[in-house]
């Protein structure tokens, strides 16, 4: 089934409701008092409607027992991936599973897992269809300014919500007169709204612990030290250039031809692999110790659970189907494949113990001040080459419907980016309806 932007965002916000209903009512009855759970000061859980719009969108073709799966693996991953990145931001753990049988560091569990997937389930088969009726009762209008108004008032908490628990929230530049005043109001509040927020986490999550990250200060002079932004940025970069190189040597073994495996127009630059790079080096470093066996089980789930989301994603953004796997044995919908699975294991291991170290070692003798420089430099040339690349898949699909060059960047696209030389950069891209 098909979903609109209103429809989803629709679902996003009464899932997010219902899920913290559900922590509210769960922290309730085991504390004996009302605490507002989740991240936000709204009463929405966001948890459940990034988990609820993820298996929307990415698993509507599933059913039965691959269904359970599919939610039951891609819940556990947002939950996994987002106590990572409050652990990183705010230098806390808001949820600990420590005390439950089958955890990961505390932050999944297999109980926990097990009732995502119920879920993921509950909502394809029987909360989706019923929504979605309910939102179609509204009159048009009056739904669209509904959610509009939902969106920009989730936005600014948001927002502000983070800001204030990163403790990144600044004095305003003290003006004269008038702004200077007003400087101070905003200050006083801006404390008052920390305040408050902090003591609701503080109730909300009871038994998180400060994991304050000190980094020694001959080391604050190093480029890219540790695991932050620029390291991040260039193992982005080595990861889709290796990436890229890889595909197109194991093609040219397998199937004898030299075929394009970039993801862009500009390059030979695979952007499969370096989010790979970048998403694995986050959430498997701190597990860098742990044995190989374990490496290879989380490479093989994560790795297979991000080729998945990008094979929907694409196809649901540019119309296109890049790769597809229906030929090999043991695939799901064409998307993976079990062999392909435990590729992504064995990578996982290769790069954790062996890469990583030696590229992180090399990135770190950059010189600071050129070292970032060229970091924006190629920031500003990933963002133009993501740009001119989506411009010219979006003008293929216009193509393909038939629909003529009016304006002038679909006159550039037609001339530059033809085709015939999209077939050549991307060889394997099927059109679907």
């Amino acid at each position: 089934m098909t979903y609109s932007g209103y429809e989803l965002l629709w679902l996003f916000f009464v899932y997010s409701f219902l899920g913290w209903v559900l922590e509210t009512v769960v922290a309730a009855a085991g504390r004996r008092q009302f605490v507002n759970r989740g991240l936000v000061n709204a009463p929405l859980c966001i948890i459940y409607g990034f988990s609820a719009l993820a298996v929307t969108l990415t698993c509507g073709e599933l059913h039965g027992i691959w269904l359970f799966a599919g939610g039951f693996i891609l819940s556990t991953v947002i939950e996994w991936t987002a106590g990572h990145c409050i652990e990183y931001f705010y230098h806390e753990r808001w949820w600990d599973y420590s005390g439950v049988k089958w955890n990961l560091d505390g932050y999944i569990c297999l109980p926990a897992s097990v009732a995502w997937g119920l879920l993921c389930v509950a909502v394809m088969e029987w909360g989706n269809p019923l929504l979605t009726d309910a939102y179609d009762m509204l009159p048009g209008l009056v739904g669209e300014i509904l959610l509009g108004i939902l969106t920009a008032i989730l936005a600014v908490d948001i927002v502000a919500t983070l800001c204030l628990l990163s403790g990144r929230s600044r004095r305003m530049e003290q003006w004269e007169d008038v702004d200077a005043w007003l400087s101070g109001i905003s200050s006083t509040l801006g404390k008052k709204i920390y305040g408050w927020t902090d003591r609701r986490i503080r109730r909300a999550y009871p038994k998180a612990e400060h994991h304050a990250k000190v980094v020694p200060e001959e080391k604050k002079k190093v480029f890219a030290y540790g695991c932050g932004f620029y390291k991040i940025l260039w193992l982005f970069f080595a990861g889709a250039f290796l990436g890229d190189i890889v595909e197109t040597l194991f093609c040219r073994i397998t199937a004898g031809v030299w075929m394009s495996r970039s993801s862009v127009v500009w390059g030979p630059f695979s952007l499969v692999w370096g989010i790979a790079i970048g998403a694995a080096t986050l959430l498997l470093y701190r597990y860098r110790d742990r044995s190989d066996h374990f490496l290879f089980l989380a490479g093989m789930f994560l790795g297979g659970a991000y080729e998945y989301i990008c094979s929907v994603f694409t196809e649901l953004v540019f119309g296109k189907v890049f790769w597809d796997y229906s030929k090999i044995p043991f695939n799901l919908g064409g998307r993976i494949n079990l062999l392909y699975c435990f590729f992504w294991g064995i990578a996982a291991v290769v790069w954790i113990k062996g890469l990583y170290p030696k590229l992180s070692s090399w990135i770190e003798r950059i010189p600071m001040k050129p070292g970032k420089i060229l970091s924006w430099i190629l920031v500003v040339f990933l963002c133009c080459n993501i740009l001119v690349s989506s411009m010219a898949l979006e003008r293929s699909s216009e193509r393909a419907k038939g629909i003529p060059a009016t304006q002038t960047w679909q006159k550039i696209m037609d001339e530059t980016y033809d085709d015939s030389t999209l077939k050549e950069i991307y060889p394997n891209a099927i059109a679907t309806e």
